[in-house]
Order: structure tokens, then sequence, then C-alpha cells
């Protein structure tokens, strides 16, 4: 998929790029948010693309995209689950909730269920040490997440 022929894309950057006269680079993480809504993850051509509608290096927008756990670089399933890997939340067992997760819905790292509706993804520190170990679901923030409390995430989130 093409981002350079689409128009409405151009048009809607070009209006995000507005709002910041004084640098344009300061409109990159919003550019990221407007591409991935658009085509549901952030290829190597989407960080060429912003990076030349902002005079940038495609090397500092793959900063950002690989930085921010928000930002997605393959597509994944209608439900994305985030789990933090960092050390208040490894402590407190989110590896062992990972794999929980993966097991129970049968697919490995950043893998997506058959059916489309889960993808699984270790993610860098979502910022809530004191309540690990956290997760989050699409947008969705959930902490001190237990087994159980995972199993009535998937369920909930399977009916969605």
């Amino acid at each position: 998929m093409s981002f350079m022929n689409l128009d409405a894309l151009h048009e809607e950057a070009d209006k995000i790029i507005a709002r910041y006269p004084v640098s344009k680079r300061s409109a990159s993480l919003p550019l990221l948010h407007l591409v991935q809504e658009k085509f549901g993850h952030i290829s190597d051509q989407a960080v060429e693309w912003v990076a030349a509608k902002l005079g940038l290096q495609p090397i500092n927008i793959f900063e950002l995209v690989t930085f921010y756990p928000m930002f997605r670089r393959q597509p994944v399933g209608k439900n994305h689950i985030k789990v933090c890997r960092t050390l208040s939340c490894a402590l407190n067992g989110g590896e062992a909730l990972c794999e929980h997760f993966q097991k129970k819905l049968g697919v490995g790292l950043d893998e997506t269920t058959k059916d489309g509706k889960f993808t699984v993804s270790e993610v860098e520190c979502i910022a809530a040490c004191g309540t690990a170990p956290v997760i989050m679901i699409n947008d969705d923030f959930h902490e001190n997440v237990s087994r159980e409390k995972a199993e009535e995430l998937i369920k909930k989130y399977a009916g969605s």
C-alpha cells in the first residue's frame, strides 16, 4: 500500500504540521498516530514518508517508533495485549503472565490468533511500576494483573 498516493493522508498531515509553525519536528508523534490510525501499523515506508514530510532523516522517526510502546511495526490482532517486561513487572510476575496469555491464546510473542482477535507482545515500561504487573490491551490500561484477571480480560475482549 503506497502512502504517497493517498491524498487524504497528505491533507490531514499538512493540517497537523501547520499546528507546529516553529518546529515541524514537533509534529512527529501526531503524524505517527495518524499513520497508525489509518493503516494499523507503521511500516518502513511510513517512517520514510513521515521523515520526508518533516524534512528529517528516517532514523529520527524510527527512534520514536521503536521507543514508544503504543506504536506498532507490524499489523496486529483486533486486541493487542502489551505486557510490560521491565524490572518491576518482571519481579511481580510479568514474564509468567505473558507466558500465560500466549499459552491461553495459542500464540507466540508478536503472533496473532487465527481468528485475528489477539496479538501478545512484550513492551518496555508502561510507567506503573507500583502496581505491577501491568498490561495494556489496545489503549486500555490494566494494573495488578493476575492470571485470574487475565482470564477475565481475555473473555471480555474476545466478545468485543
